[in-house]
């Protein structure tokens, strides 16, 4: 497959870190993940990360990983590219998730630094690099110490940018000022993994985000980017302002994908809010805060009807 875009920004600029949704019995709902991959795409999203900490990924298994990967990239075809999750604590693990990625069709993996082991940095490198060898595929790395318990290194980010298929990094670390330094030492496509700094770490070299606010305002972030890209900042600026809303709903308690499903249940995007163990659905509490950020934005109306595609508010 061709990525969208060009080679700085290798996976294009918005891609939405997807949650997987369950039946109510809590198994995988394929088509139900099928179809929320095609809204994301038409929505303006370049592309769809599975298996991710939103998609759920320590509680679903490698079958169904599978599988996900294998609907969604039935659904969405050459229009979108389709990353999926190879994270593990165990490198032998990640590497086997890396194949069978590959082998059901996946066009990127999403590598997590080992959560819990807190590894060296040795160990971080040879980690990555094993998983990378594993397949042909090109990879985004992922810093995240708030999860991972270790943070890459500076040095160890230009070791493994060495590697031919590492071409891009998900920074969650929330170090915007170290963004150019790193990029410039390791030539890597910069993407926010979080969903507040997406401006500023556009303005300090990063080429797009890993979102998972833009399951709701997908595309609100890509008309952000854009108008970042032509050089109108004030507008970008107008266009991330009207979301904050649902960003802070979405990523203010820190369980996103609690957040989300809830969100998808109101618009309409899913019957349920299930979710697997240790992860409970969203309370009532949590579902009127996420009906009033999407009310606020005006995607939802007060008396609880979505707002239709066609009927998507107006960007400023």
């Amino acid at each position: 497959m061709t990525l969208p875009g060009t080679p700085a920004r290798p996976f294009g600029a918005v891609l939405t870190a997807m949650v997987t949704p369950m039946s109510r019995d809590g198994e995988v709902d394929l088509e139900s993940a099928a179809r929320l991959a095609a809204r994301l795409v038409d929505e303006g999203n370049d592309g769809v990360v599975l298996s991710g900490t939103t998609g759920e990924a320590p509680t679903t298994h490698a079958p169904e990983k599978a599988d996900l990967v294998r609907a969604v990239v039935e659904a969405v075809g050459d229009r979108a590219v389709v990353i999926a999750g190879a994270g593990s604590n165990d490198t032998v693990h990640a590497v086997r998730m890396a194949e069978q990625a590959a082998e059901a069709g996946a066009h990127g993996l999403l590598v997590v630094s080992p959560y819990y082991s807190r590894p060296t940095q040795e160990g971080l490198y040879r980690h990555f690099a094993m998983v990378a060898d594993a397949t042909d595929l090109p990879v985004m790395l992922y810093d995240i110490p708030g999860r991972a318990g270790v943070r890459i290194a500076p040095a160890t980010y230009e070791r493994i940018a060495r590697h031919p298929r590492v071409v891009a990094t998900k920074d969650a670390t929330g170090d915007v000022a170290a963004v150019p330094a790193l990029r410039a030492a390791t030539g890597l496509a910069w993407y926010s993994g979080d969903d507040g700094l997406l401006l500023p770490f556009l303005a300090h070299g990063a080429v797009g985000i890993v979102s998972v606010s833009a399951h709701v305002v997908g595309p609100q972030f890509a008309e952000a980017v854009r108008r970042f890209d032509a050089g109108d900042h004030a507008g970008a600026l107008e266009v991330f302002s009207a979301t904050l809303p649902v960003v802070e709903a979405m990523n203010g308690a820190g369980a996103q994908a609690v957040m989300v499903k809830a969100a998808l249940e109101l618009l309409g995007a899913h019957d349920n809010r299930e979710m697997r163990l240790p992860n409970v659905a969203a309370t009532d509490a949590d579902v009127a805060h996420v009906r009033d950020a999407l009310e606020a934005v005006g995607l939802l109306t007060t008396a609880g009807s979505a707002v239709g595609h066609d009927a998507a508010p107006t960007l400023p």
